[in-house]
């Protein structure tokens, strides 16, 4: 299995960037993989760092402009250099299959939001789990919660949302997930 995980590029936090590479490491030590965005930056080198340590498979995906701004990991084993941010996503989704969101910022939400809504879609029926790390996303599920009331957003959908405190948290949520059905789908003809 490999988990494609969204953090950021900055560090954030002592207490959140020990999360991240507690997380990482324990995903190692179960044999878990990592796809991420490839940077050696931030909460992102400390997850690539950690797992590299505890001997885990990790790949990184950046496209070039990043790798020429010289933020790639340069002890990746292996580095995917693609095109676009577009191109980027679609990698790690490939290679993915299950996404998590660490804390970060504006790029780890719009990939957090774009994996779950592919999965809405019926693009995929991969698992898109939240690490919430010291309640770094409760205002965010707040959100959440009232765009449900509002009647934006099925019940059932922020249900499949995971929201874990740790790597062993990802493992059993992933264990027990079932996704819900394609948010649009055709009529049967009977």
């Amino acid at each position: 299995m490999r988990v494609a995980v969204f953090t950021g590029s900055h560090a954030g936090p002592p207490d959140h960037a020990a999360a991240a590479a507690a997380f990482a490491t324990a995903l190692a030590e179960a044999g878990v993989g990592i796809v991420y965005g490839g940077g050696k930056v931030g909460m992102m080198g400390v997850v690539a760092d950690a797992a590299l340590a505890a001997g885990g498979e990790v790949i990184g995906v950046m496209p070039q402009h990043l790798v020429d701004d010289e933020v790639a990991h340069p002890g990746l084993p292996r580095l995917d250099v693609v095109q676009t941010m577009h191109e980027r996503k679609a990698r790690m989704a490939d290679l993915a299959d299950v996404f998590i969101a660490l804390p970060g910022a504006a790029g780890t939400l719009e990939e957090l939001f774009e994996a779950w809504t592919w999965g809405m879609l019926g693009l995929h029926a991969k698992p898109t789990v939240l690490l919430d790390v010291d309640g770094f996303w409760q205002p965010l599920l707040d959100q959440l919660r009232r765009m449900v009331d509002d009647g934006y957003l099925d019940a059932g959908r922020l249900d499949a949302l995971g929201v874990v405190p740790d790597a062993a948290g990802l493992l059993a949520f992933v264990e027990g997930y079932e996704h819900p059905p394609r948010k649009w789908q055709a009529p049967s003809s009977s």
